[in-house]
């Protein structure tokens, strides 16, 4: 039976505070700011001490700001504003504006302008604001007027994808995953400040994607289209391995709309957003669950055939989030969140320091250790453990209609 403690927020505030450990003092950069994000996962050694990338800077951010929230050590704080300013001083492109992709040390190596790193910045510069870090808001409000100013299409209610460091042209490809970190970056901005646009544009983007373009996929959430928003159902399907734009349906991105829904439903009462986060959540357990091995699927086809049958541990934690939502609304989503807790134990969880590996075979084995420059520095793991710590603590958005 797994253990009952992962209901207790204060087991589960370990859990996220044992994330932060892992990378912290380590990830602190004291030559050229910001952090080092490229700690080993299998025991914190240092590959890349130079490589800084934005969505890794900004997740770093987010993560000890979390820290701070759920008052872990001081150093939270501190960690966080040292990547504040990083963010704000060297990823900022003063000349053109907009936020640069990957620096080398403190030099611009890509400066591509990508919606999915600036709604990273935007959720950062979120919780950093709702964790009381200086100058966290006006970065908000600076990183949220830029992205949307540069990406947003009103006549579809979602984001372009990128664009050229010059903002001269945006790609022709549009993608569903920058459009769901945008609505999670602007859930946070609302949380944090109060102020409706953040709100109506989080909204919007969940209407448009979740609801409308959905309905032509029997609800599922295709991942690739085209400048005019219409499926491309062939983007890289002789690749199916791309690392950021794999082809298929991804169970992962089911349940992480799920939550996203639940947390979108605390502020508006519409009753499709309940019924949509529970129809998506049951849907990736019927197309991406492993009976046999456990875990999800990375990708899959319509009919849940398996793509590419490795686990990835930002699955699991993303579905914990939402089953503790969901938990909320109805018992059988907690059977569900004691489940994915014990696979992760077993599976993600490093068993030393605490942290998650990244990715597993289809039977659970480790294959190598997972480096690059684009890594999660404890990102899904800690936000999911965060939103399940406000869900037992009685603070949840969501919660049982009255008998």
């Amino acid at each position: 039976m797994p253990s009952p403690d992962n209901r207790d927020r204060w087991v589960l505030r370990q859990r996220l505070l044992n994330v932060l450990n892992f990378y912290y003092p380590d990830c602190i950069d004291r030559r050229f700011g910001g952090y080092v994000a490229q700690l080993d996962e299998r025991d914190g050694h240092v590959y890349d001490g130079r490589t800084k990338h934005l969505v890794a800077t900004a997740r770093a951010i987010h993560n000890f700001s979390v820290g701070a929230l759920v008052d872990g050590p001081d150093w939270c704080r501190a960690a966080a504003e040292h990547g504040l300013a990083f963010l704000s001083n060297h990823h900022w492109d003063d000349r053109r504006g907009g936020y640069d992709w990957l620096l080398d040390g403190r030099r611009t190596e890509d400066d591509t302008r990508y919606c999915y790193g600036h709604a990273f910045a935007v959720l950062a510069c979120a919780r950093a604001t709702e964790a009381g870090v200086p100058g966290a808001r006006e970065e908000l409000r600076r990183a949220f007027e830029t992205m949307d100013d540069r990406f947003w299409e009103g006549q579809h209610g979602l984001y372009a994808d990128r664009a050229d460091g010059r903002w001269e042209r945006l790609a022709p490809y549009r993608g569903q995953n920058a459009n769901m970190h945008a609505c999670e970056a602007l859930l946070a901005a609302h949380e944090a400040t109060g102020e409706e646009p953040y709100l109506d544009r989080a909204y919007a983007i969940a209407h448009a994607f979740v609801d409308d373009l959905a309905s032509e996929t029997d609800g599922r959430l295709w991942e690739h289209y085209d400048a005019d928003w219409n499926h491309d159902f062939e983007y890289n399907e002789d690749e199916p391995r791309h690392r950021f734009r794999p082809w298929g349906y991804q169970p992962g991105h089911h349940v992480e709309w799920s939550k996203l829904l639940l947390t979108l439903a605390a502020f508006r009462d519409d009753d499709w957003l309940t019924t949509r986060a529970r129809e998506l959540f049951d849907l990736a357990v019927e197309l991406g669950w492993d009976d046999e091995h456990g875990g999800f699927y990375y990708t899959v086809e319509a009919d849940g055939t398996p793509v590419i049958a490795d686990k990835y541990g930002w699955t699991v934690a993303e579905a914990i989030g939402a089953a503790a939502l969901l938990g909320g609304i109805d018992d059988e989503y907690l059977d569900w969140y004691d489940e994915l807790w014990e696979y992760a134990e077993a599976h993600f969880v490093n068993p030393k320091y605490g942290n998650w590996f990244e990715r597993l075979s289809r039977e659970n084995g480790r294959d190598d250790p997972n480096r690059g420059t684009e890594v999660e520095p404890g990102y899904h793991p800690v936000n999911n453990t965060y939103v399940a710590m406000e869900a037992f603590g009685g603070e949840s958005p969501i919660s049982k209609p009255s008998q």
